[in-house]
């Protein structure tokens, strides 16, 4: 039996597959052996080093939770405003109209190929220079400038692919109804593109949130991780600080990801629907006879000829 992607391994692969796994399994153990020897020798499993994140709330309530809050913050306003621009964009790339199309593709590939963090760094000077927003704020502005910038390029190819992906005979039945191509996007191509754009979606949502940090490595911009670093220092437990922050962020990712595995699941069902149901009370003013329906509305017969004195002319 074959798949349509390889075929299905036989006696000598599954026992080679089985072979690999158990190999990678004796690996993985002993990474993990190794690290716990490790940080055993150097003290780093020490409750001492453990108690200010799992037994006292200063540690959450001082540094850990408002860097968690400016993070969230960050990265949903930088969600808010990439999605629907990088639709836009996208869109605008398959547009009938040069004037439109060009434009659209200079600027989602300029800002695509310039790194974020380049792209923070510009905008932390532009605010500085140029405008009167206070020096507290100014680096999470300078952060969600950055995030929205080169996120809604790459969306913009996301959904300009998702669309491209859809079979041509979607737009031309859409064109052999008499819909115009705005009419044929929104109604047909969009709702359709969707279910296929959103794994690519929702990995780029989590960039966005662990590119939060970049704000912090360079704009002393209060997030996650640079609240870990004053937090670090301060009770002198660097190792299991970064392990806290990272199961955080682990968490955050798997919560992302579980939402949109829910919302693709919901989608899908919801394409298999059979449209309305017709209940007893829509069929009512319906009678059939063999092959043809006739309708009663109004006393009126719409079932062709054959009524009384039909052919009497």
């Amino acid at each position: 039996m074959t798949s349509v992607l390889y075929d299905a391994p036989g006696p000598r692969a599954k026992r080679r597959n089985v072979l690999l796994s158990l190999l990678f399994l004796v690996l993985l153990l002993l990474g993990l052996w190794w690290a716990w020897t490790a940080m055993s020798d150097k003290g780093q499993l020490e409750w001492a080093k453990w108690e200010p994140w799992l037994a006292d709330s200063e540690s959450w309530t001082t540094y850990l939770l408002p860097g968690l809050a400016n993070t969230l913050k960050a990265a949903g306003l930088a969600m808010l405003i990439a999605l629907p621009l990088g639709a836009l964009f996208g869109i605008a790339r398959l547009s009938d109209h040069r004037w439109v199309r060009i434009p659209a593709a200079v600027v989602v590939e300029f800002f695509r190929a310039i790194p974020v963090l380049i792209l923070m760094v510009f905008a932390n000077q532009f605010y500085s220079t140029s405008t009167d927003i206070s020096v507290d704020s100014r680096p999470m502005y300078a952060v969600v400038t950055g995030l929205v910038l080169y996120n809604a390029s790459v969306l913009a190819e996301i959904v300009r692919a998702g669309i491209l992906s859809l079979p041509k005979g979607q737009t031309e039945a859409a064109k052999a109804i008499g819909l115009r191509k705005g009419q044929t996007m929104k109604s047909v191509l969009l709702p359709q593109s969707v279910t296929a754009m959103l794994p690519a979606l929702v990995s780029q949502l989590v960039v966005i949130v662990k590119d939060t940090a970049l704000g912090g490595a360079m704009l002393s911009f209060t997030e996650l991780l640079s609240a870990r670093k004053t937090a670090g220092s301060y009770y002198a437990s660097v190792i299991p600080s970064f392990i806290v922050v990272a199961v955080i962020y682990i968490v955050l990712n798997l919560l992302l990801t579980s939402l949109a595995s829910w919302l693709e699941r919901r989608m899908r069902r919801s394409k298999k629907s059979t449209g309305a149901v017709v209940g007893p009370a829509a069929l009512e003013n319906l009678e059939t006879i063999g092959p043809k329906t006739i309708r009663m509305d109004h006393g009126e017969n719409t079932g062709g000829g054959g009524g009384d004195g039909g052919g009497g002319q």
